[in-house]
Formats: C-alpha cells, sequence, structure tokens
C-alpha cells in the first residue's frame, strides 16, 4: 500500500511539473495596437499609449526589487516602446552611441519579422539616452552584429528618456526611469515582412538588464544563458 502510494504522488508530480513544462512552451503574445506617428518624449505622456495596457517582465536572474513593465504601438512607419524600470541608482556612465550598453543599465528590443531569415534586429537604450540599434545574423549561436550606415532621415530612430526621484546622471539615486523610442520600419531593411499590417505577426523579444547590486535581468520570454535563442522569443501581434 505504501509503494502504492508513493508511485502515485510520483505520478501526479511528474504530471505537475509536465504540465508546468508545457505551460511554459506556450507562445507569449503581445497584441501591437496601431497609432498615428507622434513624437516621443521619454515620458509617455501621448494620450495614444492608453490604447494599451502594460506588460510585466518577469524576473530572469539576480535579486533585485525593482521591476519592469513595456508598452508597444505601431503606426504606418515604425513601431514605439516605452519601458517604465523601477530602480534604485543609474549604474551608467557610457556618453554615447553605439558602445556596449548591455554591460551597464539598459532596455532592450529585439524584432524578429521574417523567422525564414536567421537574421533580426536588437535596439538597446541605457537611462541616459544613448541607444545601440544593430542587426544581428545568428547561424545556430553564431552571432554577426551589422551597425546602420548612413543613420539619418527617416531610417533614424527617435529616443528619450526621463528619471524620476532622482537626476539622469551617472550613479545617482533614483526611484525609476522610462525610456520612449521610435524604430521606423526603413530602419530594419534588408529584413523582409518589415511594413506590419492587421494581422501581421513577428517574433520578438523584450529585456532589460540592471547592474545597481550584481546584474539582475528580465525578460519578457525566458531564454536560458543567451539572449539571443531566438527559437523561445515570443510573437507581436499587430492589431
Amino acid at each position: 500500500m505504501i509503494m502504492l502510494l508513493y508511485c502515485k504522488r510520483v505520478l501526479v508530480l511528474a504530471g505537475i511539473c509536465c504540465n508546468m513544462s508545457l505551460a511554459a512552451q506556450q507562445p507569449a503574445v503581445l497584441k501591437v495596437a496601431a497609432t498615428s506617428d507622434f513624437t516621443v518624449t521619454g515620458d509617455g505622456s501621448h494620450p495614444d499609449w492608453s490604447k494599451t495596457a502594460w506588460i510585466t517582465l518577469p524576473q530572469r536572474s539576480g535579486q533585485s526589487p525593482a521591476s519592469t513593465k513595456v508598452k508597444a504601438l505601431y503606426s504606418p512607419n515604425g513601431i514605439y516602446f516605452l519601458f517604465d524600470c523601477a530602480d534604485q541608482r543609474i549604474s551608467a556612465s557610457m556618453q554615447a552611441d553605439f558602445l556596449d550598453l548591455w554591460t551597464e543599465d539598459v532596455a532592450e528590443v529585439f524584432l524578429w519579422p521574417d523567422t525564414l531569415q536567421l537574421a533580426y534586429f536588437e535596439y538597446e537604450i541605457s537611462p541616459l539616452n544613448y541607444e545601440l540599434p544593430i542587426l544581428i545574423s545568428n547561424q545556430r549561436g553564431d552571432l554577426v552584429r551589422w551597425q546602420p550606415f548612413h543613420y539619418d532621415a527617416d531610417r533614424k530612430t527617435q529616443h528619450a528618456t526621463t528619471v524620476q526621484g532622482g537626476e539622469k546622471k551617472s550613479n545617482a539615486v533614483v526611484k525609476s526611469w522610462t525610456a520612449e523610442f521610435f524604430i521606423p520600419f526603413k530602419l530594419l531593411r534588408p529584413l523582409q515582412n518589415i511594413h506590419p499590417r492587421r494581422g501581421t505577426t513577428w517574433k520578438a523579444n523584450l529585456y532589460r538588464v540592471d547592474y545597481d547590486k550584481g546584474e539582475a535581468e528580465w525578460s519578457w520570454r525566458l531564454t536560458g544563458k543567451s539572449f539571443h535563442e531566438i527559437e523561445k522569443f515570443g510573437y507581436l501581434v499587430f492589431e
């Protein structure tokens, strides 16, 4: 009898673990509402942000008590993102674009419009409002990165950040920081499927990294050791 009860318990626990595993594998979907073009301000004050709800990113690693929320919209010309990052300190010092921003406090977006291509777009922004836009070729984990050339006019992003509860400077004590940015679809060339309309689906992921007390990471879709495990990305569905 004891052995029978033990076996039943093992089977129940195995079933629970299996269900949890299957649930973790279910694709995440973020619905992206339509908007007209607007100028980003860094504080998410445009009224169209009320068209969509915040999603909260699960914490992937670290012991930070902070939280991270994200919204997304799209226009005929590009896609907008709004990050709300609770924080205690601005752990960022870089003072230029196209640097290794991921080694300091940063918010990141990965966009993979066409899964038939092993290339996708990554965007990073620091609380000090410096950016890193790059295309990535991912051949089974062998990553090659390309920066945009003649990066201006209608190919250039809009981006702005604001800080709450402190100054926008390196090592400042704060309560949170906000990043708002617009990625023009033209910047995503030569990727395919880059002009979404209602019903279009892209794979994507959303991240944040904070370095206040060691390294803490938040990720919309949980990946393993690398943020570039593209098969684990979620889905943007354009409304």
